[in-house]
């Protein structure tokens, strides 16, 4: 039985590892690691410390899956509890967020060992597999690696990862790019109303704030007694870049400045919540679109994610099919 190493538990990853749990689950034990505190990447759902039922998405917003990608992944099931944001809309969102859905494909994979807290940092080719190294832990050996991180954390990787490319591959790889920007999520107390016509909504004239939304009216969530709804906003990607070294503290206080500007009779909130992503959105994917790159096909290293194909659902489904095919065949 093989033993397979998924590097990442965001939407490629961890419909990965169900995939090898539904095709491949006599042949393969399947480990994956994360260095956050939990599953779900960019696709990050957040928690009121106060009231844990109140939540905030702080990465990907919505799902918008093509009638076209929706026939051609039609082997990847969209859980129950999808619901559509308009009628006749392909845009969805979840009533718990979108890390729920990472959650679900992990839960799938039954058999898969989740480990977070695992910031990997060298990656060396040892006999016939790989010797995996996580920072303050001890190494541990895997016949198979999969890598779906950003592409630039993967080019940072320590061991013989930078060996096993030639240097057209890594320019290929060292050409991708991503935006940047930061996410505040805003959490109120129970009873505490927000008197805005619309569930979400994009600025156009602020040199900060990109992008507004009330979390309990973009999942159309009835109103809760227990609960009070939460806000999150998006940055421009400008702002992004220009403050990207700075801590997050030090940035939520200009972001909560600019957010009075653009809603001035904004209640003030319980607690808050502010996200730095350097890598947010893929800007110039590899060439192609290929879904996945392998490195080594003895022992077998393959690298996918959105900077492969795209940064939508349906770019990480696809990516997440390349990646088993190539398992499938090598296993």
């Amino acid at each position: 039985m093989s033993r397979v190493l998924i590097v990442g538990a965001g939407l490629t990853g961890s419909i990965c590892a169900y995939l090898l749990h539904r095709g491949l689950f006599s042949k393969v034990r399947v480990s994956v690691w994360d260095k956050s505190r939990d599953s779900g990447g960019r696709m990050a759902t957040s928690q009121n410390p106060s009231n844990t039922s109140c939540t905030v998405d702080l990465g990907a917003q919505y799902l918008t899956a093509t009638p076209y990608y929706a026939k051609v992944h039609k082997s990847i099931p969209v859980f129950k509890g999808l619901i559509s944001n308009e009628e006749g809309s392909v845009n969805y969102v979840t009533p718990s967020g979108v890390s729920s859905i990472v959650k679900h494909y992990l839960k799938e994979s039954a058999g898969a060992h989740v480990l977070f807290g695992h910031h990997v940092t060298h990656v060396c080719c040892k006999g016939s597999g790989w010797e995996v190294h996580q920072k303050g832990g001890s190494p541990e050996q895997f016949d198979v690696v999969v890598l779906t991180m950003p592409v630039p954390q993967i080019l940072q990787l320590q061991g013989d990862i930078s060996s096993l490319m030639e240097e057209a591959e890594r320019q290929m790889l060292e050409d991708v790019s991503y935006s940047s920007r930061y996410a505040l999520g805003l959490f109120y107390k129970a009873g505490v109303r927000i008197s805005v016509p619309w569930a979400a909504k994009y600025v156009s004239d602020n040199p900060c704030i990109r992008y507004v939304a009330i979390d309990d009216k973009k999942r159309n969530l009835e109103v809760s007694e227990e609960c009070g709804p939460s806000l999150v906003v998006h940055t421009t990607v400008p702002f992004g870049v220009q403050h990207i070294e700075e801590t997050a503290e030090d940035v939520k206080s200009i972001i909560l400045q600019e957010l009075k500007n653009v809603m001035p009779d904004l209640p003030e909130p319980e607690s808050t919540s502010c996200q730095k992503w350097r890598y947010s959105q893929v800007t110039r994917s590899v060439p192609e679109r290929p879904g996945q790159v392998t490195l080594s096909s003895r022992p077998l290293l393959v690298c996918g994610g959105d900077g492969f194909t795209r940064s939508d659902f349906d770019g990480c489904v696809g990516s997440a099919l390349k990646v088993f095919d190539v398992l499938k065949s090598s296993l």
